[in-house]
C-alpha cells in the first residue's frame, strides 16, 4: 500500500517538473517569437523583400550619329541573337556541339563561351552569336528540342547605313574587353557594345546613354519568376556631325582602287565637310565580333584600310610646303614679289648638285611665276636666304608639325625640324644641304593630309588660325546642345598684300597655262580653284635602273613609287572651302591628285553645304584676303 503511494507521489513531482519545463520552454519559444514577429518585424521584412525582388539593369538605346543635315550615318536595329543558359543544360559542350551544326561556332568563340560561363552564376545567359539571320533563327528554333540551354533573344545592335563610306570618321563599337570594364555596370551586361574607334570612341560616354532598372521576383536561388516594375533608361545623346554625307561618298568614290586620304574644310569655321581614307573597311562587321581571318586579311593589306590616314599618315609635303617658304621669306623681307632666280635645271652646293624637276631648267624666274611653275632652283634659292628655323616657324603658324586637336583618336603630330631638333635628336648639327630640301617639302618634313587642309585654309581666310573639328552638335534626351561653342579663330598677324602674292601664285597654278595643274582646272564660271601640287620621291631611280630601261615612275613597283599631292581652295574670288588630296604611290601631283582634288572641291561649291554663311560670331574678313585670283 505504502509502496504504492510511494510511486505515485514520485510520478506526480516528475510530471509536475516536466510541464513546468515544458512551460518554461514554450515561455522563451513564445517569446523569441514576438521579439522576431513584433519588435523585429519591419527589419525581417525588409531583408525578406530584398531577397525577393532584384534589381536588375536595363541597357539603353546608344545615340544615333547624323550629319550636318540630319541624314543618319549610324543606328540601331533589331538584333536577334542565340544565348545559352548554363543551368538549363547538363553539358554546356555537348549543346555547342549540337548548335555548331546549325550554325558554325569557331573555336575562338567557343573559348569565349566557356570561359564566360565558368566565371558568372549559372542561371545568367551567354551570348553565343549576335546578328542571327531569320534563316538562323528559323533553325535554331525547329531544332529546339535537341539544343539544351539555347535560347533566341531580341536586342539591339549598331549599324552604320553607309559602311565603307564613313568609316574613317565613325569607327565601330565593339564588345567591352576585361580590360575595359570599370565602374560603369552597363559594361558588364552581356552583349554590351563599347566605341573602339572614330567619333564612336571620343563621344561614347554621351552615346551609350544611362540604364534603366527593372524590379524582378526571385526565387531563393536568384532564378526570375517575375517583372514587378520597370524605369527605361536614359537614351544616348544624338551626335550631328559637320560632315555632308553626299561629299563623303562622292569623294570616297572618287579615289577607286587608289590609296589616300582627302580633306576637305570649311575656311573660316573650321568644320571639316569630308575627311576620307581609303581604302576604307565594313565597320559592321566588327559589332558581332570579327572573325580572326577577317582581321588578318585587313592587317595584311599592303594599303593599311585600318589606318585613317587623312590624320594618321605621315608623308613629305613636297611642292605643296613652297606656299610656306615663299610666305615666311616674304614676311622676312628677303624677297618680294619681283625678286628673281635664274633656274639652269641645278645647283651646286659644296659638293653636292641640286636638281630642278625640269632637267633643262626654267630661266628667269620671279616669284609668282616660281610658285606657278614649281621651280625647285628658285625655291633652293629662298630657303638659303631664310634658313630652316624661319621656315619652321612659319610652318607652325600654318598647322604643321603639331597636333590639330581634331575629335577623332590617332591624330600624328607630324615633324617641322629645326636645328635644335636635329641636334637634340641626331646629334649632329643642321647641314645647308638639308635646308635646301626641305625648301621644296622634302627631307625631315612630314605632314598629314588634314595639316595640308588647314594650311591651304590658313592661306586664304586671311591668316586666321582655324582648327578643324568634326562634331557639330551633341543633343541629350531633353533636346539641348551639350557641346560648348567654338571659339573664333585667332589672328596669325601676317600681312595681307604677302598672302595675296601667294594666293596669286596658287591661282596661276591652275588657270595659267603655264600652271603645273592647268588641265585641273575648273571651266565652269563662278567656281573657279587656286592650288598647288606636289610630287613626293619615295626613292630615287638609280642610274642602274634607267641602265636597265626603267624611266619613269610606273615602272616600279606600287611601293616604290612617288605619292602624288594637292591642295586648293574655291572660289578664287570668294573663298569658302579649301580641300588637301594625298594618293600613296600615285605618281605626279599635277596628273593624279589634282584631278580629283577638282571633282571633289568642285562638288562641294555646287553644294555649298555651309549655305555660304559663317556660323557663330565669326566674321569673314574677304577683305583682308584681297584674292583677285
Amino acid at each position: 500500500m505504502y509502496r504504492d503511494n510511494d510511486r505515485a507521489k514520485a510520478f506526480t513531482r516528475r510530471a509536475f517538473l516536466m510541464a513546468g519545463g515544458n512551460v518554461a520552454l514554450l515561455s522563451v519559444l513564445a517569446g523569441r517569437m514576438y521579439y522576431l514577429q513584433v519588435v523585429e518585424s519591419d527589419r525581417y521584412a525588409m531583408l525578406a523583400d530584398e531577397n525577393r525582388i532584384s534589381i536588375r539593369l536595363l541597357p539603353p538605346p546608344r545615340g544615333r550619329i547624323v550629319d550636318r543635315f540630319g541624314r543618319p550615318l549610324a543606328v540601331n536595329r533589331q538584333n536577334y541573337r542565340a544565348l545559352i543558359v548554363p543551368e538549363d543544360t547538363p553539358d554546356v559542350a555537348s549543346s555547342l556541339d549540337a548548335l555548331d551544326k546549325i550554325i558554325k561556332v569557331g573555336p575562338n568563340e567557343r573559348e569565349r563561351i566557356l570561359r564566360e560561363v565558368a566565371r558568372k552564376r549559372r542561371f545568367v545567359p551567354v551570348v553565343v552569336r549576335d546578328d542571327l539571320t531569320w534563316g538562323d533563327v528559323a533553325r535554331i528554333e525547329v531544332n529546339a528540342p535537341d539544343l539544351a540551354g539555347v535560347m533566341i533573344d531580341v536586342g539591339q545592335s549598331r549599324q552604320y547605313l553607309d559602311g565603307t563610306e564613313t568609316a574613317p570618321i565613325l569607327g565601330y563599337v565593339g564588345a567591352v574587353s576585361e580590360s575595359e570594364v570599370g565602374e560603369d555596370p552597363l559594361l558588364e551586361l552581356p552583349g554590351f557594345r563599347i566605341g573602339k574607334a572614330g567619333v564612336e570612341k571620343v563621344r561614347d560616354l554621351a552615346l551609350r546613354g544611362r540604364g534603366g532598372a527593372s524590379q524582378v521576383e526571385v526565387n531563393a536561388l536568384g532564378r526570375p519568376i517575375k517583372e514587378l516594375d520597370r524605369v527605361d533608361g536614359i537614351p544616348g545623346a544624338e551626335l550631328q556631325l559637320t560632315i555632308d554625307l553626299e561629299i563623303q561618298k562622292m569623294a570616297t568614290e572618287r579615289f577607286g582602287d587608289e590609296s589616300g586620304a582627302a580633306v576637305v574644310l570649311d575656311i573660316h569655321t573650321g568644320e571639316v565637310i569630308s575627311l576620307v581614307s581609303t581604302p576604307s573597311y565594313d565597320p559592321n562587321a566588327f559589332n558581332p565580333g570579327i572573325s580572326n581571318e577577317e582581321w588578318q586579311a585587313l592587317v595584311a593589306n599592303p594599303k593599311g584600310p585600318l589606318n585613317n590616314k587623312a590624320i594618321g599618315g605621315l608623308y613629305a609635303p613636297g611642292s605643296t610646303f613652297k606656299t610656306v617658304v615663299a610666305l615666311a621669306a616674304l614676311e622676312k623681307g628677303a624677297i618680294t614679289r619681283d625678286t628673281q632666280f635664274f633656274c639652269p635645271g641645278s645647283i651646286q652646293l659644296g659638293n653636292a648638285r641640286f636638281h630642278c624637276w625640269k632637267h633643262q631648267g626654267h630661266g628667269w624666274l620671279d616669284l609668282v611665276q616660281g610658285i606657278t611653275q614649281s621651280c625647285d632652283v628658285y625655291f633652293y634659292e629662298v630657303a638659303k636666304r631664310i634658313g630652316i628655323d624661319r621656315i619652321a616657324q612659319m610652318a607652325e603658324k600654318m598647322g604643321l608639325g603639331s597636333k590639330l586637336g581634331i575629335d577623332l583618336p590617332g591624330e600624328k603630330p607630324g615633324l617641322v625640324p629645326t636645328r635644335a631638333w636635329k641636334l637634340a635628336t641626331k646629334g649632329t648639327p643642321w647641314q645647308g644641304g638639308e635646308t635646301v630640301i626641305a625648301g621644296i617639302g622634302q627631307g625631315y618634313i612630314l605632314v598629314t593630309p588634314l595639316q595640308l587642309a588647314v594650311m591651304a585654309a590658313r592661306l586664304t581666310n586671311g591668316g586666321k588660325a582655324i582648327t578643324p573639328y568634326l562634331s557639330r552638335k551633341l543633343i541629350d534626351a531633353e533636346g539641348h546642345n551639350t557641346l560648348p561653342p567654338h571659339d573664333p579663330p585667332e589672328d596669325l598677324g601676317l600681312h595681307p598684300n604677302y598672302l595675296n602674292i601667294v594666293l596669286e601664285g596658287m591661282n596661276d597654278v591652275v588657270n595659267s597655262p603655264r600652271g603645273t595643274a592647268y588641265r585641273a582646272r575648273i571651266r565652269e564660271k563662278g567656281f573657279e580653284m587656286g592650288g598647288k601640287s606636289g610630287t613626293v620621291q619615295v626613292r630615287r631611280i638609280t642610274r642602274a635602273e634607267r641602265e636597265q630601261g626603267v624611266r619613269k615612275n610606273e615602272d616600279l613597283e606600287w611601293r616604290q613609287r612617288d605619292h602624288a599631292l594637292f591642295i586648293c581652295f574655291g572660289p578664287v574670288e570668294a573663298p569658302r572651302y579649301a580641300c588637301s588630296v594625298v594618293v600613296e604611290h600615285g605618281g605626279g601631283g599635277s596628273s593624279t591628285a589634282a584631278p580629283i582634288a577638282h571633282d571633289i572641291l568642285l562638288e562641294t561649291m555646287r553644294r555649298d553645304p555651309s549655305g555660304g554663311r559663317v556660323d557663330g560670331d565669326m566674321a569673314i574678313h574677304e577683305a583682308d584676303n584681297g584674292n583677285k585670283g
